[in-house]
């Protein structure tokens, strides 16, 4: 299986299919806003299978039953749901769609979800709901201009905002036979996202030795001396030029202020845009020791997501898309971001990728969350172009 060239694209009117989606553009607006006014925080299992019921309920009413269902239930995190669509040809498509948000309930009593103009804001619009949306409607314009599309298969899953420690099985097994993976998480101020950086989640425990800070000061290993100590060394790591940072971003330790503190502990947020970069962080947390010799230090966690490198698959992705807009007069650019998506797992095993496929907006995880209408249609043509490349072949 391989990625079909832009010349795919010439016997698809991608315009056509903007004006189309133009046409629906309330539509589009109408399923944002009921979309976004489904509370659904990662940590809360309830709204997010209320949130869940809500979409399966919707793409039904949008783009039919699908051929086949899976519903992958957790108890602890939201649940999976794995749908697949009959399509032209053999060359299966497989979308990503996180519903979860960072969003905690109640968000919506304080902040509404608006229309202004061009401009929808509320929690989780950009950060992905508006991606799904445009992905729905991509699958939509297709069908009603008589246009074919390839196999489809759409996962959605309720806990990437938290690493997908759930779904990434699913995610993996939904991606291994795909001839390409779309994800439809946000755009980058209006780019593709070419590469993603790796992330790393750790947690460094130094054990000191308690013992009263005036009275007996020999006596005690302060954790909280070595866990100063150790932060610097982390904080030295980062390497801009690399596209390594390393960052401790939590810091517990001690009881009292006249204590030599017994334990501390750091939680370290490490970003890395090569492998090699990885080996080097991987190495310098295996080789941290204390200073006193009394204390003892251990790390654990490991890295939540593997690095998304421009592979030629990737490449091959992005020059499909970019033909695509082009048909529309749109120049769509590519970038590198520090931010990791589920992306990075189907990249890691080698499959073709676009990713940042999604709204066009701003303000992901931020009071200012919001998206554009008039880039909600045009992204959803160049996703229709994309998809329709793959049963043109």
């Amino acid at each position: 299986m391989t990625v079909p060239t832009p010349a795919a694209l010439d016997g698809v009117d991608v315009a056509a299919l903007h004006g189309l989606l133009a046409g629906h553009r309330e539509d589009l607006v109408a399923d944002l806003v009921a979309y976004a006014e489904q509370e659904t925080p990662s940590d809360d299992v309830a709204l997010l299978a209320a949130g869940l019921a809500h979409l399966e309920s919707w793409l039904g009413e949008r783009i039919g039953a699908p051929r086949s269902r899976a519903l992958h239930r957790s108890d602890e995190y939201g649940d999976v749901l794995e749908l697949e669509y009959d399509g032209t040809g053999d060359q299966l498509l497989t979308f990503l769609a996180h519903y979860d948000t960072v969003w905690s309930a109640g968000t919506l009593a304080e902040w509404p979800v608006r229309i202004d103009g061009d401009r929808i804001g509320g929690p989780g619009v950009f950060d992905m709901k508006a991606g799904l949306v445009q992905a729905v409607w991509a699958v939509r314009a297709l069908r009603e201009a008589g246009l074919p599309h390839p196999p489809l298969r759409l996962l959605l899953n309720g806990d990437e905002e938290i690493g997908s420690p759930f779904s990434r099985p699913l995610i993996e097994k939904a991606a291994v036979d795909a001839a390409a993976v779309l994800v439809f998480e946000a755009s980058a101020d209006g780019a593709l996202k070419t590469s993603r950086k790796g992330v790393g989640l750790f947690d460094v425990h130094v054990r000191g030795v308690e013992a009263h800070a005036g009275l007996d000061p020999t006596a005690g290993a302060s954790a909280i001396d070595e866990i100063a100590r150790i932060v610097r060394t982390l904080h030295a790591a980062t390497d801009l030029a690399e596209g390594t940072t390393v960052n401790v971003g939590v810091l517990h330790g001690g009881t009292r202020r006249n204590v030599m503190a017994a334990a501390a502990t750091a939680g370290v947020d490490v970003r890395v845009a090569r492998l090699s970069a990885q080996d080097r962080i991987d190495e310098l947390l295996g080789s941290l020791r204390p200073h006193d010799p009394r204390a003892e230090v251990t790390v654990q966690g490991g890295w939540n997501r593997p690095v998304m490198e421009r592979s030629p698959g990737v490449a091959a992705m992005y020059a499909l898309a970019h033909r695509a807009g082009e048909q529309l007069g749109v120049d769509l650019r590519e970038t590198s971001v520090g931010g990791a998506s589920d992306g990075n797992f189907v990249a890691a095993m080698g499959r073709p990728v676009l990713d940042g496929l999604g709204a066009v907006g701003d303000g992901a995880h931020a009071r200012h969350e919001h998206v554009s209408i008039a880039g909600m249609v045009e992204r959803a043509a160049v996703a229709a172009g994309v998809i329709s490349a793959f049963a043109h072949r």
